[in-house]
């Protein structure tokens, strides 16, 4: 069986999608009749050049808006259910154990969206540069990626099994 990968997809819990759902309907709703009626009220009290309140209205409008684009984007692109995954395989969806080189503390945690930060444990992106590095690794395998500061970290992948759930 042959496997298609395609990065953009975000695997969701459907916990996790209905909450972000749920999040868009409110703030593409109620929450733009809110932030609207905040500017509204503060534009009422004068001078716009020194009002405060205005200001601060506007750029909460402006976080607003960039929270429904990133909603609608991840809600556009999300699989809701399990990613396709085989145990021993790093992927989405996966409880990762990996021990840093040079270190010999093993580290636990799940891959997948940050959206599903409802989990009892740490939550790795796959998109972040360990995320990607580790991705379609097996048990015993070693990798490197980069780090912010450009230095290349190595890390060995110990165990990967399906998540279990909390």
């Amino acid at each position: 069986m042959t496997e298609t990968r395609d990065d953009n997809v975000t695997w969701l819990t459907q916990e996790a999608y209905d909450r972000l759902q749920a999040e868009l309907e409110h703030l593409s709703g109620p929450g733009r009749i809110e932030i609207a009626d905040k500017i509204e009220a503060a534009r009422d009290e004068g001078d716009l050049k020194e009002n405060g309140g205005y200001h601060a209205a506007k750029e909460e409008q402006g976080k607003i808006e960039a929270r429904i684009t990133q909603l609608q984007n991840i809600l556009q692109n999300a699989r809701v259910g399990d990613a396709p995954r085989a145990a021993g395989t790093v992927g989405p969806g996966m409880t990762v154990t990996i021990k840093f080189e040079g270190d010999d503390e093993e580290i636990t945690f799940l891959l997948a969206s940050r959206e599903e930060s409802g989990a009892p444990i740490d939550v790795y992106s796959p998109k972040s540069p360990l995320g990607s590095a580790i991705s379609g690794k097996k048990i015993g395998e070693t990798t490197s990626y980069t780090l912010p500061n450009g230095k290349s970290l190595s890390v060995e992948i110990i165990d990967a099994v399906p998540y279990g759930g909390a």
